[in-house]
């Protein structure tokens, strides 16, 4: 691997998995969603700790293990439908959308409650913003392609939340899909050989639909987002 090759070759690069694992701990567990604090003040306060190339191997971790852990519960998911049912689901990761579009009712979208912990609005929102800010040292410390793949996974379920999922879309929401856009654009650019856009950007991409976004604490409409025009904007360079 490209990466791998990079990394060996690299002596430029100390990681220290011991603290690595340290600051995995003080993000998740010390920024508990139920603390006072607003969101944006947590994803300021974990994108300031992971501030090195230790902390861009924490914030790749979590939003890979945050997108395996949503596969794995869709997959569950798909297996309950199936048990009490018959009813049989295919769980493609590369596209979600098929699967949200024929049994949105029967799913549970599960970023909300992710095994480890992840908050999809704390710690997805502020790894995909380290992520972003230092998508050049990528390739250095982990696997890129790996990492856009998942990040583009994430992107899709944030969308299908808002379509099929009764996820609303309040500044948070809109925080996570905008750096979710921002940082796979900024990791493509920095990708000698980028891979083909997915299939379900591309579709959002071919969409014009502008949706509003509302105070989290309350029904007033603050702001709009048109996520396709975004993707264009960004993905397409």
């Amino acid at each position: 691997m490209r990466w791998l090759r990079q990394l060996l070759g690299s002596n430029q690069v100390q990681l220290d998995p011991g603290r690595q694992q340290a600051l995995l701990r003080e993000v998740t567990h010390h920024h508990d969603v139920d603390s006072p604090l607003r969101f944006p003040a947590h994803v300021e306060a974990i994108t300031r700790i992971l501030d090195d190339d230790d902390g861009l191997v924490v914030a790749a971790r979590m939003v890979i293990e945050a997108a395996e852990e949503a596969h794995a519960d869709l997959q569950a998911q798909a297996h309950h439908v199936l048990r009490h049912t018959g009813r049989r689901l295919l769980v493609n990761r590369r596209n979600y959308r098929p699967l949200w579009k024929e049994a949105a009712p029967a799913l549970r979208w599960p970023l909300f409650a992710l095994p480890s912990g992840l908050h999809p609005y704390v710690q997805v929102t502020a790894a995909v913003s380290v992520i972003g800010s230092r998508a050049p040292r990528l390739g250095q410390v982990t696997d890129p392609d790996l990492l856009l793949a998942r990040a583009f996974e994430m992107l899709d379920l944030t969308i299908i939340g808002w379509e099929y999922g009764r996820v609303r879309v309040d500044t948070d929401a809109a925080a996570l899909a905008d750096r979710l856009i921002t940082a796979t654009g900024q990791v493509l650019a920095a990708l000698d050989d980028p891979p083909r856009l997915p299939p379900p950007v591309r579709e959002m991409m071919r969409r014009n639909n502008t949706l509003d976004v509302h105070d989290p604490t309350g029904p007033r409409v603050v702001d709009r987002i048109n996520p396709g025009a975004r993707m264009r904007e960004t993905l397409l360079v």
